[in-house]
């Protein structure tokens, strides 16, 4: 019986530390929704990525957490790609991947791979912004000024809420039940709070928290930051190109950095790119039962 090798990939690194970590089976022909689901569980990252022959793009991508699988992932993705061109598999500048939702197109720059996204859907919350403060133990009080939280789906969908200050962004304590429910509600995989930085060493700095998934918190979040930079453009700052940090907060703190480039035409956005850099950590190899 052949091992099933997987290789922990972090994307968007911030020069080689940090990053989110990802596991990438390179190749998954074969293996089950039930198999995958189970390797996913047993490595226990965030997001394993299982890559296969497909018929309609280079590649076919699937994702799983550690409890469900998901449409998209974004480091997940930025892993897969980043492994598959370091080891050869990929040639020029660009690379396409089919997912469940349908294709995604893939842009390397430099060392940096980008994964598009679909044009966003922005969706008000009226009356369940209070669930939303509830479920990050906040107030009304503690939003950005003239800014509210917004449901914006892009591909998968999140609810960005903008905080007036790092320090409050730092210290939030989630409600990890509330956010499940919120979850299911609103069809999100989780809530993405954040803070305009006056560093100007990024245009937002942010957390992730998607407990409905099996992911307490997550050190970088390429289908959030996508969503995000499509509010920030709508309601901050009229520009085409956003870099999102993520991860400084975590309890075992991982700094990342995501870059956002927006496709416009006629002040809308037809669509997104997001991506980053990725390093591989280490290999993992086991024997599992058929």
């Amino acid at each position: 019986m052949e091992p099933i090798t997987a290789h922990i990939v972090h994307a968007f690194d911030i020069h080689g530390t940090g990053g989110n970590p990802a596991a990438v089976i390179l190749d998954a022909n074969g293996l089950t929704p039930g198999k995958k689901q189970e390797i996913a569980k047993n490595i226990g990252l965030s997001e394993t990525a299982f890559i296969s022959k497909s018929s309609v793009a280079d590649f076919r991508l699937e994702f799983f957490t550690p409890t469900k699988q998901i449409a998209h992932c974004g480091h997940a993705t930025i892993a897969s790609f980043s492994l598959l061109r370091k080891k050869g598999l990929v040639q020029g500048d660009r690379s396409s991947k089919e997912t469940i939702e349908g294709n995604r197109d893939i842009i390397f720059e430099g060392e940096k791979v980008f994964m598009e996204q679909a044009p966003p859907e922005f969706t008000r919350l009226g009356t369940l912004e209070d669930k939303v403060f509830e479920a990050l133990g906040i107030t009304r009080h503690e939003l950005a000024d003239g800014l509210v939280p917004m449901k914006v789906d892009t591909g998968n969908a999140f609810v960005v809420v903008p905080l007036k200050s790092v320090d409050q962004l730092a210290n939030l304590t989630p409600d990890s039940n509330a956010i499940i429910e919120l979850s299911k509600h609103l069809g999100l995989i989780g809530l993405y709070p954040f803070v305009l930085p006056h560093d100007g060493n990024a245009d937002a700095r942010s957390r992730m928290f998607a407990p409905y998934y099996g992911i307490p918190e997550e050190a970088a979040t390429g289908m959030a930051a996508g969503p995000l930079a499509c509010y920030l453009y709508s309601q901050v700052q009229s520009k085409d190109n956003f870099v999102i940090k993520q991860g400084e907060f975590m309890k075992e703190p991982s700094p990342s950095q995501i870059h956002v480039h927006l496709t416009l035409g006629n002040g809308a956005i037809k669509n997104l790119f997001a991506g980053g850099t990725a390093y591989t950590s280490k290999q993992l190899e086991w024997f599992s039962k058929p």
